[in-house]
Formats: C-alpha cells, sequence, structure tokens
C-alpha cells in the first residue's frame, strides 16, 4: 500500500521498472539521474519529482541521498477529495508531463518523511491514518512550492481523474466513451464536459492520447511484437494500429522505437 526506500551514494536499478504505484523522488542532498518513460531528469538537492502509477521509470544512479516515496491509489484515495489532490496542479500527470520541482522548505519534506517511515516501521495505533495526513501535507508543501514557482492553480475533477483510471487499467476492451460513462454512473455529455474543461479535447481524443504513451511504453519496455502491442491496445488489426501510431506521433511503432532508442 505505502512504502519508503532510501539510496545513498550507489547505482539504482539495472532495468526499467513499472509500478501500479504513485511514485515521488526526494532528492535530500547531491543529486540523482531518473529515466520516466523517454525522458531523463536529473534531481538536485532539495528537488522533487512524480510519477504516475503506470509509468515506466529506472532509477540510474544517486551520487548523495535520495527517498522514495510509493503508495497505491486505493491507499490514498478514501474520497474525491483525496484523489483531487494527487493530481492537483498536475502533480501525477497521466499525460507523462513530468516535471522537477524545488522544495523551499526542505526540512519540513525531510521530516516529514522521516516521520512516515516510523510510522510505517513501528505500526502504532492507527498508523495508516496518520501517514494519510502526512502525505496529504507533502502534497500541498508541494503544491505551494508550484503556486510560489510561478504555476497557475489547477484544480482536477475526480470523475475525469477516475475517468482516466479507468481507461488505463481497460485498454485491451478498447472501449467506447459510452461504455466508460456506464462504468463510472455518468453520461457520454458530461465525460466529454469535463475532458474539454481540463484538456481542451473530446473524451475520445482523451482515449487516443493515453492510448499513444501506452504504446510508446510498450514499444520501449515490453518484449512484445508490433501485433501483440496492438492486441493489448484493443486493436484487433496491427496495420490498423501501426496507422493511428503514425497519424498521433508522425512516425511508424518501429520507427518510433529506432527514433528513442538511438
Amino acid at each position: 500500500m505505502i512504502e519508503i526506500k532510501k539510496y545513498s551514494h550507489q547505482s539504482g536499478h539495472p532495468e526499467p521498472r513499472r509500478v501500479i504505484k504513485y511514485t515521488l523522488f526526494w532528492c535530500c542532498n547531491g543529486n540523482a539521474e531518473v529515466l520516466i518513460d523517454e525522458n531523463m531528469f536529473v534531481l538536485n538537492t532539495n528537488q522533487v519529482i512524480t510519477i504516475t502509477s503506470g509509468q515506466f521509470h529506472q532509477l540510474m544512479h544517486v551520487e548523495g541521498e535520495l527517498s522514495v516515496l510509493e503508495f497505491t491509489l486505493d491507499f490514498f484515495s478514501k474520497s474525491d477529495n483525496d484523489i483531487e489532490l494527487i493530481f492537483h496542479n498536475g502533480l501525477f500527470c497521466h499525460f507523462g508531463m513530468n516535471e522537477i520541482i524545488t522544495v523551499r522548505n526542505p526540512d519540513f519534506f525531510t521530516e516529514t518523511l522521516s516521520i512516515i517511515e516510523k510510522e510505517i516501521r513501528e505500526k502504532p495505533y492507527q498508523y495508516l491514518i496518520s501517514i494519510h495526513s502526512l502525505v496529504e501535507l507533502l502534497l500541498i508543501e508541494i503544491n505551494r512550492n508550484k503556486i510560489a514557482n510561478g504555476d497557475e492553480i489547477w484544480k482536477p475533477d475526480a470523475l475525469f481523474l477516475k475517468f482516466l483510471e479507468s481507461v488505463r487499467t481497460h485498454f485491451p476492451d478498447n472501449y467506447p466513451v459510452s461504455r466508460f460513462a456506464d462504468i463510472l454512473g455518468t453520461t457520454e455529455a458530461k465525460l466529454n464536459e469535463v475532458s474539454k474543461l481540463h484538456t481542451n479535447k473530446t473524451a475520445q481524443n482523451v482515449i487516443y492520447s493515453l492510448t499513444v504513451s501506452e504504446a510508446k511504453r510498450l514499444l520501449l519496455y515490453e518484449k512484445l511484437n508490433i501485433k501483440e502491442i496492438a492486441y493489448q491496445l484493443g486493436f484487433n488489426d496491427p496495420f490498423y494500429f501501426s496507422n493511428f501510431f503514425k497519424k498521433h506521433t508522425s512516425l511508424s511503432p518501429k520507427d518510433y522505437q529506432k527514433a528513442v532508442k538511438n
């Protein structure tokens, strides 16, 4: 449900890994290099980056001290307010828009993570409630730093975020918007409304964007051929998948693989 890992002056993971958890990297001193999907990031002292559930990432190396907090959506999201806090100001964005954020109150950040680690280790009475509140404080602190750094306030809608999560878990089913509306107990019109509000895209185009992002991950990190990737994403025809991918990226799947790996 939730755990903290620590790294100190060492190499990272030997291979890119994918976890269905929300991950936060905190560099309290020195620097650390992290690959997230197809992009490399270098964290310096007092910087943090968040990774959404389902993204591939690889900690390359750490020259200093790094803490990693991982938690599941089920652990954190007890209400719509919790879901909205996870994605507030794009913290754990589904569209691969990871960003490095400099924290202006690093002592608070380090101390809060230490308390969370102690609560996890010792498991005192009602420790899960305590940890939930502490994670809330960390996310609020990150949001305050983003706003202080000039970001505009972006308040997500819980329905839109549930829609994104539902799409991510149903790629092989190739559901239409109407099916997602049924799953979420709403209407196509409402899904289109919240999608346009948050992304200026229709709900169907949001599905396309998430599908392209997932296709890129599978092409880069899974040992699958184009036919297998197409089927995993709900395409019955690999040729149609290739055309779909090229339409949205200007590259064929194989050309994309070559361009990124080279």
